[in-house]
């Protein structure tokens, strides 16, 4: 079973999609569109 993570998605003031992944501290990244920035978040969460 996949292990599930609280993931938060904010818009930065120079238009970047931002997430943050509450239980993995100091897990972030960002991109242009939701779908790149999932693609990434799963990256970063791999990565961590």
């Amino acid at each position: 079973m996949a292990k599930k993570f609280t993931i938060i998605v904010e818009e930065g003031e120079d238009g970047y999609l931002i997430s943050e992944v509450v239980e993995l501290p100091g897990c972030h990244t960002q991109a242009k569109t939701y779908d790149e920035l999932m693609k990434r978040t799963k990256e970063a969460i791999g990565l961590y």
